[in-house]
């Protein structure tokens, strides 16, 4: 393996350590709760050094950046599969506010599907904050299984960037990844050259 595949290895480690998780809590190991946040915490981090060492050793390409973003999507997906197998209740008692932002995630995937047949890659500031977010609920959820506040942060936080991708992509003439905010959109819209920070949007 060359330092070159480091940021590709890391994305495909996320991917398993979802399956993983999904099976330990499958099999209801014993203290389940310290390895799926051990997991939850590593897949985090690869999530963000992925991007950023990619960027260093400037093989951050289209296609590595789209892969970043489906395994993300999967990983985060398994996560939230093996907290509901340990934790159903809260699952139960917030499903009207869960499937409201399940939605507006999938309505981000259909409106860039159908506007330019490609999934969303925006990587924004506003999403990459969310994630921190989802990351503090899931943490909660599989110590206590049950969240209120860092829930009802991580709810509206999700359906305001959900909305500002939305408008993203809309505002986007071609597809394009890495688009910090609407602002930078609306720059790129005109035709203006954007500036993006090395570390998170390089």
């Amino acid at each position: 393996m060359t330092k070159k595949q480091i940021p590709e290895l890391l994305i495909w480690s996320r991917l398993l350590m979802g399956l993983i998780l999904i099976v330990m809590s499958m099999l209801h190991i014993s203290d389940y709760e310290a390895y799926a946040i051990t997991l939850l915490t590593l897949g985090l981090l690869s999530d963000v050094f992925d991007g950023i060492i990619a960027r260093r050793l400037q093989v951050s390409t289209e296609r590595l950046r789209r892969l970043d973003s489906g395994v993300d999507q999967v990983f985060f997906i398994s996560v939230a599969v093996s907290t509901y197998i340990h934790c159903p209740g809260f699952f139960h008692q917030n499903s009207t506010a869960l499937i409201i932002l399940i939605a507006a995630e999938a309505l981000t995937y259909i409106i860039s599907f159908l506007k330019f047949k490609k999934e969303v890659a925006t990587h924004s500031i506003g999403a990459k904050i969310w994630t921190l977010s989802l990351f503090a609920t899931l943490v909660e959820l599989n110590i206590h299984c049950d969240s209120v506040v860092i829930f009802q942060v991580c709810l509206w936080l999700g359906l305001l960037t959900r909305l500002e991708i939305m408008v993203i992509i809309l505002t986007l003439k071609n597809w394009t990844n890495d688009v910090p905010s609407l602002y930078h959109a609306i720059q790129l819209r005109k035709g203006k050259t954007i500036k993006r920070n090395k570390l998170f949007n390089g």
